[in-house]
């Protein structure tokens, strides 16, 4: 089908990086990487969009040479690493990043602190859990004796509160009522962790929705004119406000819904089914 797509804003998770021990994990594999090179040197921008920091995608950005705008920590940053430009940075207020993670510290709530070239973790919080989000992130978190007192020494652009179950996810949502007119919060889970819900905390209106609004004006490409691919019902965010929408075939049936319902859509095949190939195929791209 013939399309006038100018641009592409791809989840990563579950969309291009699958399943610890699949053929897409922890990067894509080398057919989705050529095709996303082809992509970006046909003259398309391909746009990562992520919860994860940039610096945990680059190898993923440096072999498809994706020497663009990419959005990272879920909206707190907008940088092309390639071409070392940062378009925007949102730190959280200092205050309100120590006061929130108190609560959750208080409450033993597994809490990682983000800047912008490290992530954090208290050193008695250290666990399983940090193993298996290692390897996804493909980088080590940097132990602190206080993540309260590292909010002093750096600028944080996101935290990340982790519920083991969906009742958890409540309690920790209830807790963050209290900072809800200063941060903003979306919840996210990872194909190779499944049951554990991640809490991505940033600085009030800024998420994925605000960096893809952010990438149209640089770019000075129309939201109308992209492709916005997702797998988790958070990426409707983004998903929502471009004129080309899909879903892998492993996403959310909510967000599946919401894309079957629109306009120029499709879902494709899942993440282990290198599902962003057939979606990349229905758009002749």
């Amino acid at each position: 089908m013939p399309n006038q797509i100018k641009a592409l804003i791809l989840d990563v998770d579950g969309v291009i990086v699958g399943d610890a021990g699949q053929a897409n994990f922890p990067i894509p594999n080398s057919k989705i990487l050529g095709r996303l090179k082809s992509i970006r040197r046909s003259g398309i921008p391909v746009v990562l969009c992520t919860s994860r920091p940039v610096y945990s995608v680059q190898k993923i950005i440096d072999k498809a040479g994706l020497n663009n705008i990419h959005i990272g920590l879920a909206g707190g940053t907008l940088v092309d690493p390639i071409d070392n430009i940062v378009l925007e940075k949102h730190p959280i207020d200092p205050k309100i990043a120590a006061e929130i993670t108190k609560v959750y510290l208080d409450n033993e709530v597994y809490t990682e602190m983000y800047g912008i070239d490290n992530y954090y973790l208290q050193k008695d919080q250290s666990r399983k859990l940090t193993e298996q989000h290692t390897k996804i992130l493909q980088a080590e978190p940097i132990l602190v004796d206080s993540l309260l007192e590292l909010v002093e020494k750096i600028d944080v652009y996101k935290i990340l509160p982790v519920a083991s179950n969906e009742d958890e996810q409540k309690q920790l949502d209830e807790m963050f009522q209290l900072f809800a007119k200063d941060l903003a919060i979306g919840w996210a889970v990872h194909p190779s962790i499944k049951l554990h819900k991640w809490g991505n905390i940033t600085a009030k209106d800024i998420s994925k929705r605000h960096a893809a609004h952010k990438i149209s004006e640089f770019l000075d490409i129309g939201l109308d004119e992209m492709l916005g691919v997702g797998d988790g019902l958070a990426d409707w965010q983004f998903i929502e406000l471009c004129g080309y929408k899909a879903a892998m075939g492993n996403s959310d049936q909510g967000l599946i819904d919401l894309v079957n319902s629109s306009l120029n859509s499709y879902v494709g095949k899942s993440i282990d089914e290198n599902g962003i190939l057939d979606i990349l195929d229905h758009y002749e791209l």
